[in-house]
């Protein structure tokens, strides 16, 4: 393991003003995406509408740090032959792979899941590596409701993490460390805050059991926020007050960045969130964004899957991805996004 190259690679994932595109979604995600502006989940159709954002070379290149690929994506080449991952590279940007392969139910744990895939992960790691991709992401689940998480649900999940992200070391590829706190709940801020530091806390417990090294690593993490279902919202200073003292508390200095996942939250809510913690003064690692769906809504939409829409949709991905790049240095106002508008 080269940890000086894993160590280069994470920090210029989380670089000031750039920020991770997550476009990994499965089959089953882009199909209703797809589904919702009228266009049918093909493959060409999948291929050509990456091909757009990877192509919208404003945004590529001054606000997107690195794009994790779905597994049929890495393999897929652009209509002109020229393989996606190529793409990404000539714009600057770093290609990276989804390697998880989905949850399945926990054992003995009523309304709980764990992630699979960890079987043949080395030899799979292997060819990614070859392919192009530096660096990989795996995302495990955690629900709060009832009675839950479990201990049993935290610490199976936080082990496989770690043992995913030794695995990636080992074959010199930086592991996004994704443990997700759902915010589909009714529970408030303070209870996200709690289960959130219980999970982090074991996350990084478990890392350290198996010997993954910090500074080869990027954690993205949930931020500390009402559910869903919530009748009090928190505000936007309260969750990022909450978040940031979350992380310091839990996330070591060794870690050189921190990449948010959007989780269902708004475009607007997502940069406004970001952008508010970089208000809060120094951090001791780089913060930013990781966001899916936060940066992809507004593309797809402006597309809706036709030829002559691949210039509007660009515009729109490329205005997110401005907007997200501001608030990862903390210059975004609601103000410009009127002014798009």
């Amino acid at each position: 393991m080269n940890l000086t190259e894993l160590n280069r690679i994470a920090t210029a994932m989380v670089v000031s003003g750039k920020g991770i595109l997550a476009a990994d979604e499965s089959s089953g995600t882009i199909k209703k995406r797809f589904d919702a502006i009228g266009v049918e989940s093909t493959e060409s159709n999948r291929r050509d509408y990456r091909e757009m954002l990877f192509r919208s070379r404003e945004a590529m290149s001054q606000y997107i740090s690195g794009v994790i690929l779905y597994d049929e994506t890495i393999w897929q080449d652009a209509k002109d032959g020229t393989p996606l991952v190529k793409l990404i590279e000539q714009s600057g940007a770093i290609p990276g792979i989804k390697v998880d392969e989905g949850t399945q139910a926990l054992p003995m744990c009523p309304g709980e899941l764990v992630t699979v895939g960890l079987d043949k992960l080395a030899e799979r790691l292997k060819k990614y590596y070859e392919r192009g991709a530096r660096f990989a992401k795996w995302r495990a689940v955690i629900d709060i409701g009832g009675g839950i998480p479990s201990m049993t649900a935290i610490g199976i999940n936080a082990h496989a993490l770690a043992r995913y992200a030794a695995l990636c070391q080992a074959a010199q590829i930086v592991p996004i460390v994704e443990p997700e706190v759902l915010m589909d709940g009714d529970h408030d801020i303070d209870r996200c805050y709690e289960v959130t530091t219980r999970v982090l806390n074991k996350t990084f417990q478990e890392l350290r059991v198996q010997r993954v090294a910090l500074e080869g690593m990027v954690l993205k993490p949930n931020m500390a926020i009402s559910g869903k279902k919530c009748a009090k919202q928190a505000p936007v200073e309260e969750v990022a007050e909450k978040t940031i003292r979350l992380l310091k508390a839990c996330v070591p200095a060794a870690v050189p960045g921190i990449a948010f996942l959007s989780g269902g939250q708004s475009d607007e809510e997502a940069t406004a969130h970001l952008n508010a913690m970089h208000k809060l003064g120094p951090l001791p690692w780089g913060l930013t964004f990781s966001y899916g769906r936060a940066l992809q809504a507004a593309p797809q939409k402006a597309w809706s899957g036709k030829a002559k829409n691949v210039a509007a949709g660009q515009n729109a991905f490329s205005h997110r991805a401005r907007m997200n790049g501001l608030a990862s240095k903390g210059e975004w106002q609601s103000s410009l996004e009127k002014k798009a508008a």
